[in-house]
């Protein structure tokens, strides 16, 4: 298999010019099935497994479960200052830095399905009860000089925990886990 494969087994992110309230719903359940979807890909995963690289030169699945706990808490921070402010500029964080410090090399990825759990209860429980003015509201990343808006950022969000989750189940197709 193709290492580009390896990387983007389901793509890379591409919003659709337009936007229907169906899309936006999928995407918003997507994010919402995200940690039972993970849980069950990981069930019965011994540390050996979890600290297998997803292709080489990758991170670990480990690394990976870790990695969506810390984006998708940055993710729902920057809505959460889109919805509360104007045009915030949102922090960026240096996330292959991040996978090296010590709780992501060494924790259980059940503290991070933790995390996830209840950070995406709260995500999906406001993104329902968003309208469409609010869903326009931006915030800037300085990293890509440019806006994005809440809506787009859910679909980014969508796309990210499917992401990662392709990277987790190709693996274990791969190993015959």
């Amino acid at each position: 298999m193709e290492i580009e494969q390896l990387k983007y087994p389901i793509g890379q992110f591409t919003e659709p010019e337009v936007i229907t309230p169906g899309i936006r719903e999928k995407w918003i359940e997507d994010i919402s099935c995200l940690p039972g979807r993970l849980e069950t890909a990981l069930a019965g995963w011994t540390d050996d497994q979890i600290d297998t690289p997803y292709r080489p030169g990758g991170w670990t699945v480990r690394q990976l479960v870790h990695h969506l706990a810390d984006s998708h808490q940055h993710a729902h921070c920057r809505i959460r200052l889109a919805l509360t402010e104007e045009q915030p500029v949102i922090k960026p964080y240096d996330q292959d830095a991040w996978v090296q410090l010590a709780d992501v090399q060494a924790l259980p990825v059940s503290d991070s399905l933790n995390i996830l759990r209840g950070i995406h209860a709260r995500w999906v429980f406001l993104l329902k009860k968003l309208d469409g003015q609010t869903l326009q509201r931006t915030f800037i990343h300085p990293e890509h000089g440019k806006s994005f808006t809440v809506e787009n950022t859910i679909g980014t969000y969508a796309w990210h925990g499917n992401h990662h989750l392709a990277h987790i189940t190709g693996l274990k197709e791969r190993m015959g886990w």
